[in-house]
């Protein structure tokens, strides 16, 4: 494993984040983490691990109130790290084509990149891709529980801390689901599914590749594979697809 790059900070609307940025040629590979999650996670370290091997630039930050970014996670909305993320590609990633790799929530983030700045993204990876998750990801009791009191808290399965929805984050959230319409993207796209994922069924990636106005899109799903997407075979069948895509760019 290669020494990651240090730690630097920038400044987006008055908020400031924690930023990872490996140089490199193109294309940038830009990394978008999950819900309540982070920049150093295994599969973000595994990507930029490949980007050094291959001399590929890569870049990492965290949203605002996560991970070493500041800022308080209630305030956090999916609005507020669609900007953030928008910000990197205009500002921060070097001139060039750029990959852009969401985890989970951040699949739904790389399918807004990939719709809002088409002349940049030249690739699009989903890994266990989570797109408009506040629409089919809780039940109505549920919804209504986080309209009235403010946030929902539910067991998590990946630590001791409970997994909080707030209000700011749902409502968000829903003015910016993608899978009603076409998403305008013409560039290559893959997806990478777990066929026992709990959190995010497959299904939900099959109705993105289905709205991609590409025609370039696979979706791979891997047996017995849950949502967390870790294990070795499973990081490899990701960089196998992420190098599909850095062939394919132009």
């Amino acid at each position: 494993m290669t020494d990651a790059p240090p730690v630097s900070h920038i400044e987006v609307s008055g908020r400031r984040l924690a930023v990872r940025h490996r140089s490199g040629h193109a294309p940038t590979l830009l990394f978008l983490p999950g819900y309540a999650s982070d920049m150093d996670g295994g599969k973000a370290t595994a990507i930029d691990d490949y980007a050094a091997r291959n001399g590929i630039a890569c870049l990492r930050f965290d949203y605002s109130g996560t991970g070493l970014s500041d800022g308080d996670f209630a305030d956090g909305t999916l609005a507020t790290w669609r900007e953030d993320m928008l910000h990197m590609i205009d500002h921060v990633a070097a001139p060039g084509p750029i990959i852009v790799i969401g985890s989970s929530m951040g699949g739904w983030l790389a399918l807004h990149a990939a719709a809002d700045r088409p002349g940049r993204i030249a690739g699009l990876l989903g890994i266990a891709a989570a797109p408009d998750f506040t629409d089919w990801g809780f039940s109505e009791e549920q919804k209504a529980t986080i309209r009235e009191s403010g946030k929902l808290e539910e067991p998590n399965p990946y630590g001791p801390e409970p997994y909080v929805t707030h209000r700011g984050f749902w409502e968000a959230g829903e003015q910016l689901k993608l899978l009603g319409a076409t998403i305008p993207f013409t560039g290559p796209a893959r997806f990478v599914h777990g066929d026992e994922d709990a959190d995010v069924p497959w299904s939900i990636a099959a109705r993105a590749m289905a709205q991609l106005k590409s025609g370039n899109v696979q979706l791979k799903l891997i047996k017995h594979g849950g949502h967390r997407l870790s294990e070795p075979h499973e990081i490899a069948a990701i960089l196998q697809s992420l190098d599909e895509l850095v062939e394919e760019c132009p």
